[in-house]
C-alpha cells in the first residue's frame, strides 16, 4: 500500500522540524530578553517549563500557557485536542520535580494532576486565560488533564 504525499517520513518532519525551530526561537529569545520576547503571544502569558523525558532522561524545555491560583500555576495538557497527551505531561508524570521560568523568575516546582474535585474551577480559569481549551476537549476523547505547579 502506497503513502499519499505529505504522508511519508519526510512529510512528517518538515512540520516537526518547523515547530521545533520555533519552539527552540521561542525560548531563545525569552531567555535572552529576560521574558521581553515571548511571555506575552498575542493574549497569552507564556512560561518555560524545564522538565526531565520520561525515558531519555534528556532536559527539555518547553514554552507554555499558563494561569495563576494562589502560589501555583496551572497548566492545561492539551495538545491542540490531539488523541495523545503532549511530552511534556508524560515527562512530568514521570518526573513532577521540574523547573520554571516565568517572566525573569527561575523557580523549582513539583507537578501533579488535578483531582477530579479541583479540575472543574481550574479549567474555569484556564479557558478564561485561552477560551481555545473547550474546543480542544470538544475535538478529542481523551479527558485533557490539568496540572498545578507547586513552587518548592
Amino acid at each position: 500500500m502506497g503513502t499519499r504525499p505529505g504522508q511519508g517520513t519526510r512529510g512528517k518532519e518538515l512540520p516537526r522540524l518547523a515547530f521545533q525551530l520555533a519552539t527552540g526561537s521561542h525560548v531563545f529569545w525569552y531567555r535572552l530578553t529576560r521574558r521581553l520576547l515571548g511571555h506575552r503571544l498575542g493574549p497569552v502569558k507564556t512560561l518555560l517549563l524545564d522538565h526531565v523525558g520520561s525515558r531519555s532522561e534528556k532536559r527539555y524545555t518547553t514554552p507554555l500557557t499558563y494561569g495563576r491560583d494562589g502560589k501555583n500555576l496551572i497548566l492545561v495538557a492539551s495538545k491542540g485536542g490531539s488523541a495523545q497527551h503532549p511530552a511534556w505531561y508524560t515527562n512530568l508524570v514521570a518526573h513532577p520535580d521540574a523547573e520554571v521560568q516565568v517572566g525573569s523568575r527561575r523557580m523549582k516546582v513539583r507537578a501533579r494532576t488535578a483531582s477530579p474535585d479541583e479540575k472543574p474551577r481550574l479549567w474555569d480559569l484556564m479557558t478564561r486565560e485561552w477560551p481555545g481549551y473547550d474546543d480542544y476537549q470538544r475535538n478529542t476523547d481523551r479527558e485533557i488533564p490539568v496540572v498545578i505547579l507547586e513552587p518548592r
